[in-house]
Order: C-alpha cells, then structure tokens, then sequence
C-alpha cells in the first residue's frame, strides 16, 4: 500500500490492510480493554477478525498473570480467547529459558505467584517469591547465604522487591555464568486519571546496577516475544499486523520484526508523540512511527461487518 507513515486507517485503507494481512497481534490493556472494562467494540472486532478468517494473538508485557488468567479475562469481557494465543514475558520467559538457554538448575526469582507457575509449568524451580525482609547489618546482608542450585536470575514485576532481594540477585550474577533475565523494561505503569506506579523496568535497572551486568529482555520491544509466536505457530511477518498503544514497546517491536505496525490512541501515547518522532528524521526514533494509527480499534468494525 503506498501511504505515508502514520496515516489515520479509515474508509477503503482499512480494507485493504485487512486484505494485505492473515495475522494480527494485540497488545492487551489500552488496546482492547482498560483495568477491567473492554474498550467499547473491541470484542466484536477480535470476534469478527477471527469469523473472517485471521489469527489473532495477545503480546503483553504484563508478567503478573498466566496465560490461562489472560484467557479467562478476555473470556468474561466477551473476547473469542485460546490459552495457546496469549503470549505474556512470564510465558515467554520460561520458553526462553527452558529452550534457548536450557537452563539446567533453579532460578533465584524478583517477581509474582504467576510468573512462578510459567516457570514451574515447564519444569523450572525456583526460589525467593514473596516478601523478604531485611536483617543484621551489612556483614550479614554480604554473607547471606544463597541455594548452590540457582543458575539463573529472572526479574519481573514484584511489589515485594526489597534490599534483601537485590542483596541476593547481586550475589548470584557475581557468578559470570549465572544467566540473567528481565521481563520488560517499562518503567511507568500508567493508571486511570493520569496517575503512575513504577514498573518492572526500574526493577531490572536496579539490578542491573547493583551487578553491573546488563539483563536478557524477553519483552517488547525485543525481538524474542515475537519469535515465541513465529516457532508456535510459523507466522509469516510481512502478513502481520502489530496492534497497540505505546510507541516504545508495542509500535518498535513491529518495527523490528518487520510486521505492519497500528497504533491505537485509547491508551499511553498520543499522536503528536507519533508525529514528533516521525518529523525528527533521527534513526533510532523512526522505528516508534507508526504505519497506521485510529482513534480506537473499534474503527474497524463497519470494514469487518461489511
């Protein structure tokens, strides 16, 4: 289609996207619901994608929930979900590590109760969820003494990080062949009103800089959450779509894997922030414009019902 970057998908452009693709990946909150109410239509347009023939697949960054709770979520919002369609970095992460690094010991764990479960439903033990408080002082804090078995750090999201867990992280990867996993590194959680919590990415950074040693990134942008789809399911990338709301995750991620790349404007970013990228005209900001962008993925459904 010869359009410019970043032109607004509607009328005839939006059959003839819907024509040059098979399959589509959505990101999850502020692209087809936010908190825990769908956007208004997007569970007609995931339904009616599917009727029409097209495989769609959710790409999330959140690492505190399965699978089978994505799954369950869509379904109560009135969303046609599979299991084996959502691809979040507490599955990627135990894929990577089960797969690629064919990790052969525990994993010392910063993150949540769901984020265990992926790991132990592919075999992988781990060691250090939930709270870990201080104790002693600094001798004791630099002797602590840790599980001979672990030989892989994973950070996720853990509203439980502590000195103590960042104490043991640092301690583990001093050992060079300790690997060491991140799961996103967004570093805002935009909330409802404007409001923001820190995300997982100041986490990883965390650790990071405490041993001084950089983080395999499993999430988006980063090309393994896509590969995770493409050996499961053999997707070819010039017929796919990457659908969300962040220019930084979602709209790079596209960018990198060579998929066509819409942004929908119901969630973090705007599209003057879109627009500046684009009219920067600097390389590393060109991969955060977008293809297509809508007011919402609602804008597909006269093309879909007709």
């Amino acid at each position: 289609m010869a359009v410019s970057k970043c032109s607004r998908l509607s009328g005839p452009l939006i059959q003839e996207l819907l024509n040059s693709v098979d399959n589509f990946l959505f990101d999850c909150d502020g692209v087809i619901w936010r908190g825990d109410q769908a956007i208004p239509g997007a569970p007609e347009v995931i339904n009616l994608l599917k009727k029409n023939g097209k495989r769609v697949f959710f790409v999330t960054n959140n690492s505190t929930k399965t699978r089978e709770m994505y799954a369950e979520k869509m379904t109560k919002l009135g969303f046609q979900a599979k299991t084996e369609e959502v691809f979040g970095t507490a599955y990627c992460s135990a894929v990577f590590l089960k797969h690629i690094a064919k990790l052969d010991g525990k994993v010392y764990l910063i993150g949540g109760n769901a984020l265990s479960k992926e790991l132990q439903k592919l075999g992988i033990q781990t060691v250090g969820s939930g709270p870990d408080p201080v104790f002693g002082g600094q001798s004791d804090w630099a002797d602590v003494p840790l599980d001979p078995e672990v030989k892989a750090v994973v950070v996720g999201f853990d509203e439980h990080f502590s000195y103590m867990k960042l104490t043991k992280a640092l301690k583990y990867l001093n050992n060079a062949n300790c690997l060491f996993v991140g799961t996103n590194t967004d570093t805002r959680l935009p909330l409802e009103g404007g409001r923001a919590v820190p995300g997982t990415g100041c986490l990883v950074r965390a650790v990071e800089t405490a041993a001084q040693r950089k983080a395999q990134i499993i999430g988006k942008p980063s090309h393994f959450m896509f590969d995770c789809v493409v050996s499961e399911y053999g997707i070819d990338p010039a017929r796919t779509v990457m659908v969300g709301d962040r220019l930084d995750t979602d709209i790079l991620l596209g960018s990198n894997c060579g998929l066509k790349t819409l942004l929908t404007l119901t969630g973090v970013c705007h599209l003057d922030e879109a627009t500046a990228h684009q009219e920067s005209h600097c390389a590393e900001r060109t991969g955060m414009v977008p293809d297509y962008y809508v007011e919402t993925i609602a804008d597909l459904l006269p093309a879909l019902q007709g």
